[in-house]
């Protein structure tokens, strides 16, 4: 973490600690990224077991450098720039987020609520760096996810890999019909859905999208030349016509769909 990212972590992480409710509070990694990187922004998910201040109260207790500051509509993602730096502070419910994990690991009947979400939500809570814990709450969370059995990833895949067949589909539908439009957003929720099953099949939860094309790439288990296919599907400008690019997306996903779990 940067010097300058420290301090600011720091300084909310301080402000939100004082208030009995707050169980939690983990760095999101896109605080990594260096400050002038487009990608950087201080994220930090508070977890907390009561209400919590209102939007107006977190105002003033923010400071007067927390400038243009945005609430969602429901009140629990809180959006400013402390000089140049985009701060991003969303409050969890620990209720919740016991739920959501429930859903992994008790209630799978259950595992249908999350196919549109997918497992990034997991993902944060594993992979964010805890800077503030009160009691043991987050470990017992992560000790969970940890101990996923293979139950999960089978229906996780199961769920992804049908969804990657419908958009293979719908590219094949939009190429007959030669609806460019309807074509872009097949490729992207077709070549999104099959990372998806790949980190299933590596038993990861998915990251941000930012992190997609780096960390698919990254895993142990890939089909042979996916590197090579995915980096020629993805790229903006190539000599793949249309149809050719269907053709690509038809061998991708047979490979993927060959690969055991």
């Amino acid at each position: 973490m940067k010097y300058k990212t420290k301090i600011l972590a720091e300084r909310f992480v301080s402000l939100l600690s004082q208030w009995p409710q707050v169980e939690c509070v983990c760095l999101n990694e896109a605080a990594d990224s260096d400050t002038l990187d487009p990608y950087f922004a201080l994220i930090l998910d508070v977890y907390h077991s009561d209400d919590i201040p209102t939007p107006k109260e977190r105002r003033e207790i923010y400071g007067n450098d927390a400038a243009a500051l945005e609430t969602s509509s429901r009140g629990h993602k809180d959006r400013f720039l402390v000089g140049n730096l985009p701060v991003r502070l969303e409050y969890k419910s620990t209720r919740q987020i016991e739920e959501l994990v429930a859903i992994a690991d008790e209630n799978r009947k259950h595992l249908w609520l999350i196919k549109d979400s997918g497992t990034y939500g997991y993902y944060r809570l594993a992979q964010g760096e805890v800077l503030f814990s009160r009691s043991s709450w987050i470990e017992g969370i992560r000790g969970r996810l940890l101990g996923l059995d293979d139950d999960f990833w089978t229906q996780a895949r199961d769920a992804n890999q049908s969804k990657m067949e419908h958009y293979l589909s719908d590219l094949g539908a939009a190429l007959i019909h030669d609806d460019q439009f309807h074509y872009l957003i097949s490729s992207a929720m077709f070549i999104k859905s099959a990372c998806l099953v790949l980190f299933c099949i590596n038993r990861r939860f998915e990251p941000s999208h930012r992190g997609y094309y780096k960390k698919v790439l990254e895993l142990s288990v890939l089909p042979e030349s996916f590197k090579a296919q995915i980096e020629t599907f993805v790229r903006e400008k190539s000599d793949l016509n249309m149809e050719r690019k269907f053709s690509l997306a038809k061998l991708i996903a047979k490979n993927i769909i060959a690969l055991p779990i």
